[in-house]
Parts: structure tokens; sequence; C-alpha cells
């Protein structure tokens, strides 16, 4: 899967463990996919997954990695990927963008995804087929580009994986589970969660300023493939300076939560968040003791890459230093029974008590 910030890979097995804490729960709803990382593996232990996000790069990997079925599509995938490998590069929007305008990629790797890109468009492939295809190529991109893992911008210097040649690969997949068909939308989180109804709703909101969308602007111009309108030495699309999200400002984080929650279909609920987000632990307990019991899991993470490297201006001089290189990983769970985590760093309420006599 591609390389993304804030992927809860490390935290896996302590999500799982939590929702297995939870009373009868088969289904999840997962309101903001992202690489659906978290999807993937609620599907491969068993459970119904209703993945959702609106930007279309996740919704193609949610179709890929959540509602594609491998026994039924992963042999035609195949030969599809195979073919899409044998294509010559061509010189095409991503070539001129992304390797000559910017250094994203080497203009060798950008032809061949415009190449690649071009003939998946022009297939007449079904919806998921095309997204087994698109994950193919992102994931063979993610490979070889130059960049920290954002692309927010690129390494002054090539990076060494730049210059080996794009090569596709079959994504991962799982088999259809009986009876557990899994699904892939594509709504606002409000929508969804006013829609999906599932037995648990998994929450994994933006922390910050920075938005997925311009995060990751690449991987959403080679999914949607409308050649946009691009600004800055980043190349950007001209939508990530126009579509701002609430989760992305500090006065309206907490109340777009707010509002979310009391949206949902579902009576257990499992929020992951930062404390380097906008709502900070006391806020959130208070907000998520309303719904129900509630414990709260506080892990040790080590920060993302580009605070390990250190802080540089355009030129790639280093200009500061940072601050710290580990921050802390709340999970919160919210049961509609009482609770008991054993053996995990913890504090437990119920509805109604004062977060402040939580110790």
């Amino acid at each position: 899967m591609i390389k993304y910030l804030g992927s809860k890979r490390t935290i896996l097995p302590r999500l799982m463990t939590a929702l297995g804490s939870l009373e009868g729960v088969s289904s999840v709803f997962d309101a903001f996919s992202g690489t659906s990382r978290v999807g993937y593996e609620l599907k491969k232990n068993g459970y119904q997954v209703f993945s959702n996000d609106i930007n279309s790069y996740a919704h193609i990997l949610a179709q890929c990695h959540v509602e594609a079925e491998a026994d039924s599509t992963a042999e035609t995938a195949k030969r599809l990927i195979a073919e899409l490998n044998q294509l010559a590069g061509k010189h095409g929007y991503i070539t001129e963008t992304y390797c000559l305008n910017s250094r994203f990629f080497q203009p060798h790797n950008g032809e061949k995804i415009d190449a690649i890109r071009d003939q998946i468009e022009a297939w007449d492939l079904s919806p998921i087929l095309k997204a087994i295809c698109l994950t193919a190529l992102l994931e063979a991109a993610d490979r070889i580009d130059s960049t920290t893992g954002v692309q927010m911008a690129y390494l002054k210097q090539w990076a060494k994986r730049s210059y080996n040649p794009l090569q596709l690969r079959l994504p991962a997949m799982l088999n259809a589970a009986a009876n557990r068909r899994c699904q892939a939308h594509h709504l606002e989180a409000l929508e969804a969660a006013s829609t999906i109804e599932a037995d648990c709703a998994y929450l994994d909101p933006p922390y910050n300023q920075h938005s997925y969308l311009g995060n990751y602007h690449i991987w959403e111009s080679i999914c949607r493939w409308d050649q946009p309108e691009v600004y800055g030495i980043a190349c950007k699309r001209i939508d990530c300076k126009l579509n701002k999200s609430d989760y992305n400002s500090k006065p309206r984080s907490l109340p777009a939560l707010t509002e979310l929650i009391s949206r949902l279909r579902t009576p257990n609920l499992i929020v992951s968040f930062s404390n380097e987000g906008f709502i900070d632990r006391s806020a959130m307990e208070h907000l998520l003791m309303q719904k129900g019991h509630l414990q709260t899991i506080e892990l040790d993470h080590k920060r993302y890459v580009g605070a390990q490297i250190g802080i540089y201006n355009p030129k790639g001089h280093r200009t500061g230093i940072v601050s710290h290189l580990r921050n802390k990983e709340y999970i919160y769970i919210v049961s509609v029974h009482p609770l008991n985590l054993a053996g995990l760093d913890q504090r437990q309420a119920s509805p109604g008590d004062n977060p402040r006599l939580v110790a």
C-alpha cells in the first residue's frame, strides 16, 4: 500500500483488540478510509466493511482493497496489469507537470504513467477492475517517487528509488466472505454517516491544517484523469486551494466532529486521533462520553518522516530544529456496554461523568 501520513499500520493490532472487545460487532463503517489499510485488516479479520472517503484516490483504493473480491477478479486483473506493463511510455500531462515543471518522478517513469493511465481510460472496464488497475498504478508510482511521502514538496536531489523503472504489480486483495459483501462509498462524511448502518463506526478524521487532498494531489489527478489547472512549486490541483474541510480548521473541527457523531447510525464507536491534532484529549473525551461508555488507549508513536529529516527552506538549507520526534496516538473506544481492556494504558468513563474527575 502507498506511503501515507497518518497511516495506522503500527497501531493496527491495538485497533483490532479494541474492536474485539466490543460485543456483537460484525460490521464496521470506516468513515475516512484513506489508503484502506484499516478496512483491509477489518475485512481480513472477517468483518463486513463499509468504507467511505470523499477523495477519489481513497475511494479507488477502497474499491480495490476492500470491495474487490480476489477469487472473482484476480486472474483478469493479472492479465490487464501484464498488458499495461508492456506499454511504451509517451509524453503527456504527468510528464509535463510532475517531471519537467516539478520533480516528483523521473521523465521516463512519467511517460510510463501517462501511457498506462490513457490505456486504462480507453478500456471499457467494470468499476472494480478499473480500480484494481488504478491502484496498481498508484502503488507502482509510489515506489519510484522522489518525496518524503507527501506531495506538498519533492526532494532537492533525486531519490535513489526514482531511477528504478515503473513496474505494476497485482495489489493486495482478499477473497469474498460468505454473506459479508464489503462496500466502498464516495460520499461526504456527514452523508455517509446519515445513511450507512453498521455495528461500529471507525473515525480517523483529518486532525490539523494539512488536507489529504493537498498531501496526495497527484494521486487524485491520476485517478480523476481530469488534467486540472495547477499552482505553486508542487503543482497542486487548483481545488486544493478552493476546497477547504472543516476538519482542517481549528475553530471548526470540533463542531464538525460533533455533528458527524450525532449522525452516526452505529451503537459503538472507535476514534483514533493524535495529540498534535486540533481537538485535545479532554475535549474529545467530553464529547465521546456523551455517546456511551468510554475508554481511552494512549500509545507512544514516532512522528512522520518529515519531522525525522528536519526543517528546510525551499532552497534546501536547514533552517530549524524539530521540537520533538515522537507524539501520542489515542484510541477512543465508545460502547453501549462497559468495557475492560486489561493490560492496556487506558482510562474509563461513563455517560455523564465529569472528564476532570477521570484519572
